[in-house]
């Protein structure tokens, strides 16, 4: 076991002034310590999120009252029991999800929907993103990226946060109506504004929107307010993969907490999207989705774990 006392969250990897050597720049800010690469003029910049203990899930009283059905009622249940997790190793982690510049860019091709280089790709799979994991990290050396783990994606979202959204608490007017969303999340409610592209999805009879609109789709990464680790789009836009698959929480504190990563697992996504209800996008929502699975609301962000 771990103790939370061996957990320095105060150490970072650039505290010696020694970036790693695929650095294109590095630094520290008002949300703490960042470090990017290049690849082919593309810059993708990580954010450091220490190591710590957090609680995951959802507390009964979050979730009282979002289900409209049984069936709801049994998979918003599987956010509880909220529980005690320790990270006990800081890494870093994309400060937006997956652009389609970025994965055009190691790829040579994009299959998103909602095409523009500052998008997030979106219609890759789980086993799509192995294939890019795979082929950057043998064009970077020592860049060494991954997936989050399920706990790693919500440690860093919550940015030592304890309520539903990293701002403070949710208050649902409507199925797409939530005004504390609309400073941090492309969802539902608010996804058809300012929305340019042709292939826009048709969004003319979603219920209570914030905003209605007539076309909805995904924004460009970045334009939401990040949370205090300086990550955006952590919730909305687009889901976004986990290295694991969906694990059954217990009351008891966990450390570094897998679920299966048998092949051919379902893996879970994280953070809702463009088209989803309000309840949706909270730190604690989860939900699974087969490896070879696609969509237009589907994409990624990748981790890298301190090797030393």
């Amino acid at each position: 076991m771990v103790s939370v006392l061996s957990i320095d969250p105060s150490w970072h990897p650039l505290i010696n002034g020694c970036p790693p050597a695929w650095a294109s720049e590095w630094g520290e800010d008002r949300y703490g310590v960042f470090v990017a690469f290049t690849l082919d003029a593309v810059t993708q910049r990580l954010r450091w999120i220490p190591p710590g203990r957090f609680w995951m899930g959802s507390p009964e009283e979050e979730t009282q009252g979002l289900a409209e059905d049984d069936a709801e009622h049994a998979w918003f249940e599987q956010e509880h029991p909220r529980h005690a997790v320790i990270i006990s190793r800081g890494f870093w982690l994309f400060d937006t999800p997956c652009t389609q510049a970025l994965w055009e860019a190691v790829m040579d091709e994009n299959p998103s929907r909602f095409k523009s280089p500052d998008r997030p790709v979106e219609q890759v799979s789980w086993d799509d993103v192995q294939t890019f994991i795979d082929r950057i990290n043998a064009r970077v050396p020592d860049l060494g990226l991954s997936l989050p783990t399920e706990a790693q994606w919500e440690h860093a979202c919550r940015a030592g946060t304890e309520t539903a959204l990293y701002t403070g608490p949710i208050e649902i007017l409507g199925k797409n109506n939530a005004p504390a969303l609309d400073s941090i999340a492309w969802y539902g409610g608010n996804s058809g504004v300012d929305f340019e592209l042709e292939e826009g999805f048709d969004s003319s009879s979603w219920s209570d929107m914030q905003y209605p609109n007539p076309r909805s789709g995904t924004h460009p990464v970045g334009r939401k307010q990040p949370n205090p680790w300086g990550l955006t789009d952590m919730l909305g836009n687009v889901w976004e993969w986990c290295a694991d698959g969906l694990r059954h929480y217990e009351p008891t504190m966990a450390v570094d907490p897998e679920g299966s990563t048998e092949v051919g697992a379902k893996r879970v996504i994280r953070g809702g999207s463009w088209e989803d209800e309000a309840r949706i996008c909270r730190s604690a929502y989860r939900d699974g989705y087969r490896p070879d699975g696609r969509g237009d609301y589907l994409g990624f962000r990748c981790a890298r774990v301190q090797s030393s």
